[in-house]
């Protein structure tokens, strides 16, 4: 029997209809099962994943198993995994170990226990399993292939990590995907962080001044979407080209120092630690709601806003009312995690499903370049641009759109470097 601590297995059957919920919207997840049920090329290899845990997210480990692999699973979030999902998949033999509201010290037991199991192949979102599997487990290295990472903070610090010599197998960087942050992290990101912020709050948008930080995919994504939600968006920024870009796209572009006296919203998406911190807190109006959509929880800095409090109270599921010093009320949201997971259900099915379709077919990669004796060299690796074309035309098809393709006098033009005027 598979091993698993989640929740309450009494809420499988309810995670069961969300999976095939997902599973009806994620139609190139569902071509790759169809292809590979039958060859199961993943047979004799093990996966731990650490991310987080939704109904997409089953789907795509769903997946994984029809195509033969074994599989130990985790979340990579405390306040993100959906228990009914992670229910129905312990109750399908999965071994899982994730619930909704863990600690620190329990997230990384977790994380413990999906390695217990010596896999061949470890999947990412932040990359804490690979981080953990370099410092506790140096044991496992000779036998892990490789691993992939989901998202831009973990991509960053395992490319930090090659430079300095510390990464010891290949990680493949789905995050860079075009199919996974062109559409991910812009729409997926932008819909699923106001869709937290609606549920924490149900506010209206339209007329408030809506503070970004970060004008990246993810930000850039929250920011339009708010705006097309009535909002007057305002873009805080450190990088000049990033800043040019929103106030081309019709946000008005200022310091935080600035931003923080006259937002009514404020969501951080940048990746770096104290964006808020006490002196923004000490400017904000009555009433400011402030949250996160970067992968951790260091973005707000909670410890300056615990000591500026008078009290603090949950005055709604995911929304924490302090009370400052100065009388003013400051609404902190998902304790300063994922809003979008921890208050919201995570992405659309429809967007993961080309993110996913990265994961799997860059575990394939790893996978086949084992048996042809053919290895990765230790770095960050990025997926081939045919790839991203291939998951591309299956979305199009499922959708029932078609596109052009060029003729072969349009190739050999491409390709002739001496044609001019």
């Amino acid at each position: 029997m598979a091993k698993f601590k989640v929740k309450d297995l009494k809420l499988a059957e309810q995670g069961k209809l969300k999976i095939q919920w997902a599973e009806s919207r994620m139609p190139v997840l569902a071509a790759l099962r169809a292809k590979y049920k039958k060859t199961k090329p993943f047979k004799g290899f093990k996966i731990a994943g650490c991310l987080h845990v939704t109904k997409e997210t089953a789907v795509l480990i769903k997946t994984f198993i029809d195509a033969g692999a074994e599989l130990s699973w985790s979340g990579c979030n405390p306040l993100s995994t959906q228990d009914d999902v992670a229910a129905a998949l312990a109750k399908d033999g999965v071994s899982i170990y994730a619930w909704h509201g863990m600690n620190t010290k329990e997230f990384y037991w977790c994380i413990d226990r999906t390695l217990d199991f010596k896999p061949h192949l470890t999947l990412d979102d932040g990359a804490d399993l690979i981080f953990t599997v370099h410092k506790k487990y140096k044991n496992l290295i000779p036998n892990i292939i490789g691993g992939t990472e989901e998202t831009t903070t973990g991509v960053h610090r395992l490319r930090k990590m090659a430079e300095k010599g510390a990464l010891k197998y290949p990680v493949f960087a789905v995050n860079d995907m075009i199919t996974k942050w062109d559409f991910d992290n812009v729409y997926g990101t932008g819909q699923s962080s106001i869709d937290g912020i609606l549920r924490a709050t149900s506010v209206l948008i339209a007329g408030k001044n809506f503070v970004v930080a970060g004008y990246g995919h993810c930000g850039s994504g929250v920011a339009n979407k708010a705006k097309g939600l009535g909002a007057n968006t305002i873009i805080t920024e450190v990088k000049p080209t990033a800043a040019l870009k929103g106030t081309l796209e019709g946000h008005e572009v200022m310091k935080m120092d600035e931003a923080a006296k006259t937002g009514d919203i404020f969501i951080t998406a940048t990746g770096v630690k104290d964006v808020i911190t006490g002196k923004h807190f000490q400017n904000m109006k009555d009433g400011a709601i402030v949250c996160n959509t970067g992968h951790y929880d260091c973005e707000i800095n909670i410890t300056d806003l615990e000591k500026l409090k008078k009290s603090k109270r949950t005055i709604r599921p995911n929304c924490e009312e302090y009370t400052l010093k100065n009388g003013n009320r400051i609404y902190l949201l998902a304790k300063g995690r994922l809003v979008n997971l921890s208050a919201a259900e995570g992405h659309p099915s429809e967007v993961m499903d080309m993110s996913f379709a990265n994961q799997f077919n860059a575990q394939l990669a790893l996978v086949n370049s084992y048996k042809s004796g053919k290895k990765y060299s230790i770095d960050v690796h990025k997926l081939p641009d045919s790839m991203d074309q291939d998951i591309a035309g299956v979305k199009l098809s499922t959708m029932g759109m078609k596109i052009d393709k060029l003729t072969k006098e349009q190739i050999m033009y491409n390709d002739d470097f001496s044609a001019g005027t």
